[in-house]
């Protein structure tokens, strides 16, 4: 049955009081406990460090008298050595004494008697051991006879336990103390964790229903999320295959155009370049010599247009990389770079045994990053690796230049996405390392055994 909004405020309004009261009271309880505790544990540790230095200093007394009666016994000298030593702490331990009470309480004044007791031992004692080191005998051997060295300690005794009595009255009532201080702690917490029980009854009645309430609209926005989720996987599929079919197409474009330019273009510029050479036969050494310069001219620019149609073709269909393997055309890519650039390329590369497609991604991977290097780096020094291991090639172009900070690289950098796309799709992985000053190292490693990819042919543009 739903409650009438009215009683549904009081019982959460008398919730809150009661909890609010409940912390207030455990808080109240927990300080006064606390503060009492803290009192009574710094009492009785004054107590026991004061129960300690009355028994340090009845053992130093004990040790110089035992250090005494030992040079006057045997008068050797070594005994006077923890003699001397208690002596020197006795005066030093008295001084912490006195200061372990207050001014005009009765343990100062029994502090000032176990002093005055103590230095008379000490005077007999000094007494003793100088008349023992002057040689008179008789004297000393009369104040170790007499029971004025026991009385003085049966003195030091009873002044000493009348401190260690009180200290330990002290303790116990310090302990009492902490006693009653738990004892108040249990009533407050009993009384809190009822009323804490109480609040909770209530307040767990009146957010019953609000949990079911939330506990669906949370299943609701989960089913919403997991909607979307797969709405994103599907569509990041769908770009990725999109991306695969458009790198393909592209490569066909470029064997398309590649034959296109060596079987029309190449042909009519070896036509006009055999048309040339007939006029220059016909014409003969008398042809003036304008028109020699003109012919001359003309058959280097069919010169040139030869080999820049053979260059862009290379460029489109590398025919090194299908006649030549992949060792050799990496080594004849990175030449041409080396003299079109001017950048010194060191070349280390193995034989690798792959198949096609994985050979013309690695090609394209060094393909666009010496691009790169070419248009961004400012390096001076390239280094072209081909390794091969049991189960996987790795290719890496290395360079000195100006780098660039991976993490803030944008998004537009299409090329280096679609190298990193171009190989993963051959089921390879792509790593990037740069930082600026610091050079650019990209290395691609692709299994040697893997299906074939629709898109693993593909290219993209420098970055």
């Amino acid at each position: 049955m739903k409650l009438p909004a009215s009683l549904r405020n009081t019982r959460g309004l008398i919730s809150l009081i009661l909890a609010l009261g409940a912390a207030l009271l455990l808080i109240g309880i927990n300080e006064t406990g606390f503060n009492q505790s803290t009192r009574a544990l710094e009492r009785i540790e004054e107590y026991t460090a004061t129960r300690t230095a009355v028994n340090r200093l009845l053992q130093l007394v004990l040790d110089a008298e035992t250090g005494s009666r030992g040079y006057l016994l045997t008068g050797d000298p070594r005994y006077l050595e923890p003699y001397s030593a208690a002596v020197s702490e006795i005066s030093q331990n008295l001084d912490r004494l006195r200061g372990s009470y207050p001014a005009g309480s009765a343990e100062t004044a029994a502090v000032g008697l176990l002093t005055r007791h103590v230095q008379r031992k000490l005077a007999e004692m000094d007494l003793s051991v100088r008349m023992r080191q002057q040689g008179n005998e008789e004297a000393w051997k009369f104040v170790l006879m007499t029971d004025v060295g026991k009385e003085h300690m049966d003195a030091i005794r009873g002044q000493a336990a009348r401190l260690t009595q009180s200290a330990t009255e002290g303790m116990m009532a310090a302990q009492r103390q902490v006693t009653r201080s738990l004892r108040l702690g249990r009533l407050g917490i009993a009384l809190v964790a009822t009323a804490a029980l109480l609040a909770f009854y209530l307040y767990l009645r009146q957010t019953t229903r609000l949990k079911l309430a939330g506990e669906q609209q949370q299943a609701a926005l989960q089913q919403e999320r997991d909607l979307l989720e797969s709405q994103v996987r599907e569509r990041t599929a769908s770009l990725a295959r999109l991306a695969t079919h458009l790198q393909q197409v592209r490569e066909e474009e470029r064997g398309h155009l590649a034959r296109e330019l060596h079987d029309e273009l190449g042909a009519l510029l070896t036509a006009a370049k055999l048309d040339v050479a007939r006029l220059k036969s016909k014409l003969g050494p008398q042809a003036p010599p304008e028109v020699s310069q003109r012919l001359q001219h003309l058959t280097e620019s069919l010169n040139s247009g030869i080999a820049l149609k053979r260059r862009i073709i290379e460029d489109l269909r590398p025919s090194s990389l299908a006649n030549l393997g992949l060792t050799a055309a990496l080594e004849i890519l990175a030449r041409e770079f080396s003299e079109r650039s001017g950048i010194e390329v060191a070349s280390s590369l193995e034989s690798v045994e792959i198949d096609e497609g994985s050979q013309l991604t690695i090609y394209r991977v060094v393909q666009e990053s010496l691009t790169n290097v070419g248009k961004y780096a400012e390096a001076t020094q390239v280094d072209v690796s081909l390794r091969d291991f049991s189960n996987h090639v790795e290719a890496e172009v290395r360079d000195d230049g100006r780098g660039f900070d991976v993490a803030a690289m944008p998004p537009s950098t299409h090329g280096l996405a679609g190298m990193r796309h171009r190989v993963e799709a051959a089921g390879g992985r792509l790593s990037i390392q740069s930082r600026p000053g610091g050079g650019t190292r990209i290395m691609a490693m692709l299994p040697k055994a893997i299906a074939a990819a629709p898109a693993r042919a593909a290219t993209v543009d420098a970055a």
